[in-house]
């Protein structure tokens, strides 16, 4: 159930800094968020493998992998997981990732704040998501009907653990795990980042400054759309994977 008061917009919550642990879209922010659209050409949606629309299909995961079920339907939830899940296969069209890294990336976006305990600045969810992620590797690949193999369990773990730590904010140990799987890591960031559409205030939207990422920019205008599209299907009575897998299919996706 959410905690965020019933007279209060999240936009307007967030403008008073106050937004709460716990945050649910409304009617009031998503219009907010279309209203304040910037200046984004077309995104022509690239085209995805067969593979990747397949694993896509199955990004819609299971409240149980979540920390915290409030948060499945919250900002940091299900439907951020899908999307994100959506622009890391795209971005790694973009980036000429094979199948199996392109499986890498879509896994661990999908995944990567299940282990969330509020929609606050929730310092160590990354550290707890790859944890939860190597324990069950054998249920999350077998999810997507994928075979875990320890180089991806790493690879993916490693990706979901610097998620959330700004690149400026790396430890000597952070830059060696970045390295062995810079690709992986780099694709996962700029596709969470991308997502930040949805988020109740500007200056918290998407910032190429904080990612490493030649294609982000190309893909701002995608990654609104999908905001747009999949959260005013949630608010018009769709279910969270039916809203997000309405916008794929509408952008070609799926």
């Amino acid at each position: 159930m959410s905690t965020t008061p019933l007279t209060a917009s999240l936009f307007d919550l967030a403008a008073r800094g106050q937004v709460p642990l716990h945050q649910h879209m409304d009617h009031a922010t998503i219009a907010w968020v279309s209203d304040n659209r910037p200046d984004l050409p077309p995104t022509p949606t690239p085209p995805l493998r067969p593979h990747s629309k397949e694993l896509l299909a199955h990004s819609g995961l299971s409240t149980r992998w979540w920390a915290d079920p409030r948060l499945y339907t919250s900002l940091h939830g299900v439907r951020h997981a899908m999307r994100t899940a959506a622009l890391a296969a795209v971005l790694a069209e973009a980036n000429g990732l094979d199948d199996a890294d392109t499986a890498t990336v879509i896994l661990a976006a999908a995944i990567h704040d299940c282990q969330r305990r509020h929609d606050k600045d929730d310092r160590g969810h990354g550290a707890r998501a790859a944890v939860w992620l190597a324990a069950n590797a054998d249920a999350v690949w077998g999810h997507f009907g994928l075979t875990a193999a320890p180089r991806r369990i790493v690879q993916a773990a490693t990706a979901v653990r610097l998620h959330d730590i700004p690149y400026e904010a790396f430890t000597g140990a952070d830059k060696s795990d970045h390295a062995r799987a810079q690709r992986i890591t780099d694709v996962v960031k700029a596709a969470d980042a991308l997502d930040r559409y949805r988020l109740p205030k500007l200056k918290w939207w998407p910032d190429t400054q904080y990612v490493r990422e030649p294609a982000f920019d190309q893909l701002r205008g995608l990654a609104f759309d999908l905001v747009l599209v999949s959260e005013r299907a949630y608010l018009g009575g769709a279910s969270g994977t039916a809203a997000v897998r309405y916008a794929l299919a509408e952008k070609g996706l799926l």
